[in-house]
């Protein structure tokens, strides 16, 4: 089989905004969603900074009972799936009759791992630790959790593949549904923001410092960029089978059409242009699109100087003198780590349904190899037919995906 895979609705929980209305007017003006939480100096970071994420309120959403085995994380997850579902008109009646499948993309669950291991540190009694924190603190706590909550009886599980975990979860149900395994998929990604969650990557010194003005310290692609911005929420898309989107009159976003991947085989934290270029093109021979055809690059870039580097290495060998335009909307979320793939493909989604390219802000100085390639550090309002979006991540697991317009 190969049937036709679109998106159907979508929901959003980010440092940008809390639903899809607030995240759109954020990425056409070109807002930031950085900025500082001093408790990450006093816990022993270097760096303050971080995308500023409202914490959920779920007292009276959910009972009490499904509320203790969420995670930081599940919980933005449930905010934006529960989005996602009022947007499609999917009830839970309608969940409760249907077969629905969830794969999410996730790769930690810190803040419960240490919680428990604090009180077994101090009380020395396993009997203390509640029975919420198991659920909590497993990588597959995001998909453990919606599939009870949302009464999903189809494929269940849970992606972990460092910053990719978002864009593989979208390809992975691109897959099950284009084979004919499943008809609907909940796909998307979380990551929680927490303090506890990210002091390994600021021991990398991964993290910028420019503390003194946070909403220009993430600039992908400039060449004074000091480092990323930690960042986080939950993406939620539904995918559907076209014709059964059709059946059940549902309004189409766009077509997920094509799916790329590759490994670098290389240094576990070491990019690569060719893992890049392979991962790119086999996403467009799968759509069936040529260079020619892309309108928009969504680009990974998390305004590392390694990491910008190979990516603009490999675009250039792509797209060079190409018209497609190119900005990394990192440079207003700063890196939402296992949920980015997935709130990318959100983003670009709007930007394609509202006809507009949001900007690569803070590229007041492009390097010497993002100076070969076609950035915009300015919103520019366009038509938007074909978008390619990019995410890579550690362990050199790289994921691409290309999205269109529907034609019907």
């Amino acid at each position: 089989m190969n049937r036709r895979v679109v998106i159907t609705a979508m929901g959003i929980w980010s440092c940008l905004g809390k639903n899809l209305e607030e995240v759109k007017q954020s990425l056409y003006k070109g807002k930031s969603g950085i900025g500082l939480e001093k408790e990450r100096l006093a816990y022993g970071y270097r760096s303050a900074l971080t995308g500023i994420v409202e914490e959920p309120n779920l007292k009276g959403v959910i009972d009490r009972r499904l509320r203790v085995g969420l995670s930081q994380e599940a919980e933005y997850a449930f905010l934006s799936t529960k989005e996602a579902f009022e947007n499609a008109g999917i009830t839970d009646e309608y969940l409760l009759k249907n077969e629905v499948g969830i794969i999410f993309g996730n790769d930690s669950s810190a803040k419960p791992v240490i919680e428990a291991a604090k009180i077994m540190d101090e009380k020395h009694d396993s009997a203390l630790l509640g029975s919420g924190l198991i659920f909590q603190s497993m990588n597959s706590t995001v998909t453990m959790n919606l599939s009870t909550i949302f009464h999903l009886r189809g494929v269940n599980f849970t992606i972990s593949s460092a910053c990719a975990s978002g864009s593989h979860s979208i390809g992975l149900g691109y897959m099950m549904i284009k084979q004919g395994l499943q008809d609907m998929v909940l796909c998307g990604g979380a990551q929680e923001t927490n303090y506890y969650s990210m002091a390994t990557f600021d021991a990398l010194n991964a993290f910028s410092v420019r503390m003194d003005e946070p909403t220009k310290a993430s600039r992908p692609f400039d060449k004074d960029r000091d480092g990323l911005i930690p960042s986080g929420g939950a993406a939620s898309l539904i995918l559907e089978d076209y014709d059964h989107a059709i059946a059940r009159g549902a309004t189409i976003l766009a077509e997920v059409c094509g799916f790329g991947f590759s490994s670098n085989g290389g240094g576990i934290s070491q990019p690569s242009d060719e893992g890049s270029v392979i991962a790119m093109s086999r996403a467009m021979k799968d759509a069936d699109v040529s260079i020619d055809d892309i309108d928009y690059i969504n680009a990974h870039a998390t305004s590392t100087r390694q990491g910008d580097m190979y990516e603009a290495i490999a675009l250039d060998r792509l797209f060079h003198n190409q018209r497609a335009l190119i900005s990394s909307t990192k440079s207003m979320t700063g890196h939402e780590c296992w949920m980015a793939g997935a709130s990318e493909i959100v983003y670009s989604t709007l930007m394609m349904n509202n006809n507009f390219v949001a900007p690569n802000i803070n590229l007041e100085n492009p390097d010497e190899y993002a100076q070969k390639i076609n950035l915009t550090n300015k919103t520019v309002d366009m038509e938007l037919n074909t978008i390619l979006s990019n995410s890579f991540g550690f362990g050199g697991t790289n994921s691409a995906l290309v999205i269109r317009k529907i034609e019907k």
